[in-house]
């Protein structure tokens, strides 16, 4: 008895699962009214059908004959296929010609152990050459070690940490104080396009500046003689003077007048700006923080706002190659001022293009 309720039981089973029937008609209406919702969205573009909505479809699928699947797959559109048959080539001629990744011939190379030892070696022996280096771990380790080998470690693995000779002689003229200064030109324009030559000497040791020299015309001779000595009128000379290659500086009356003030002339490289970075730099700043953003109508005007950014960049603007501190309070000039953050107040500068907070 048991078995023959087993047998009808899974006869039933077997009906009701195959396809056909009227549950194949059921769940082909279900997945057509499924795929006009999807197509009569909203949004006009190609349906995006979620995971779960895929199952179902799946699901619904297999209640279908198979000729009747074909007929109810109204969602794989034509573009959708020739997309399809697309990627399908791609990957195929992908597969047939593309290299396979492989590794290179030849050696492996040293191992991490061995590069350890020789960046290692070179840290606490940094005037030791790479044929010295590749002697000594040969001999300390037994391998075999080439001195290229070595170099290329060191170039990759080691980062420099700038020149073992010290600082150049320009840098060291500079850290003594009042024994080397800066000077150097440049040009700038006035509202109504009139070019001006401006004469900016600074101080290396303390970056203060010096002062500003203006003039309208060309510069000559002359003219440089005479913007120099206007500058440091009534505040003394240096022991040295940096400048660059220059033609201006190439006037007789201006080495004339260098001698009569007992000042060496320093140098820099031909053609390399980096060698005479200090006024280079304060150019820079000049025109970035303050000729860029004010006008001017003659060389009076021009001279008197320079003078403003003159009073401001010492007094007030910190440095950071000078570790942070004010020129003045490098140089020794003034003492500086500790403002509470209780009380303070801001102090505008250079006719309100910089505002500095003060001790109240």
């Amino acid at each position: 008895m048991l078995l023959t309720l087993f047998a009808y039981l899974l006869r039933t089973i077997a009906i009701v699962v195959q396809p056909g029937g009227s549950k194949s008609i059921i769940a082909e209406n279900l997945l057509l009214k499924q795929q006009l919702l999807l197509l009569n969205r909203s949004r006009k573009r190609a349906p995006n059908i979620p995971p779960l909505q895929r199952l179902f479809f799946a699901f619904l699928c297999q209640f279908l004959k198979r000729h009747r699947i074909e007929r109810v797959s109204i969602i794989l559109r034509p573009s959708t296929l020739f997309r399809m048959h697309a990627a399908f080539v791609r990957k195929k001629y992908h597969d047939l010609f593309s290299s396979r990744p492989r590794r290179k011939p030849g050696p492996k190379g040293p191992s991490p152990e061995v590069i350890e030892a020789i960046v290692e070696f070179k840290r606490r022996n940094p005037r030791c050459g790479c044929p010295r280096i590749a002697e000594q771990i040969s001999n300390s380790f037994d391998i075999q070690l080439d001195k290229d080998i070595v170099r290329r470690i060191l170039e990759k693995h080691l980062k420099p940490t700038g020149t073992d000779g010290g600082p150049s002689w320009l840098t060291m003229l500079g850290h003594t104080k009042d024994s080397l200064w800066s000077l150097d030109l440049f040009r700038t324009e006035s509202i109504a396009l009139k070019t001006h030559w401006v004469l900016v000497v600074m101080d290396q040791y303390s970056r203060r500046i010096i002062g500003f020299a203006v003039q309208r015309i060309t510069v000559d001779g002359p003219a440089l003689c005479r913007m120099f000595n206007d500058v440091i009128a009534g505040i003394g000379f240096p022991g040295h003077l940096s400048l660059d290659n220059d033609p201006l500086f190439q006037f007789l009356q201006w080495k004339a007048n260098l001698r009569i003030l007992e000042i060496d002339v320093v140098k820099s490289v031909p053609n390399v700006p980096v060698s005479h970075p200090f006024v280079e730099r304060l150019i820079g700043t000049i025109r970035r923080e303050y000729l860029n953003h004010v006008f001017f109508w003659n060389s009076i005007d021009l001279q008197r706002k320079l003078d403003e950014f003159k009073a401001y960049f010492n007094e007030c603007r910190v440095h950071s190659g000078i570790k942070g501190r004010c020129p003045d309070h490098r140089a020794e000039m003034a003492e500086p001022k500790i403002a509470s953050l209780a009380d303070y107040r801001w102090n505008s500068r250079c006719n309100g293009l910089f505002e500095m907070p003060r001790a109240a």
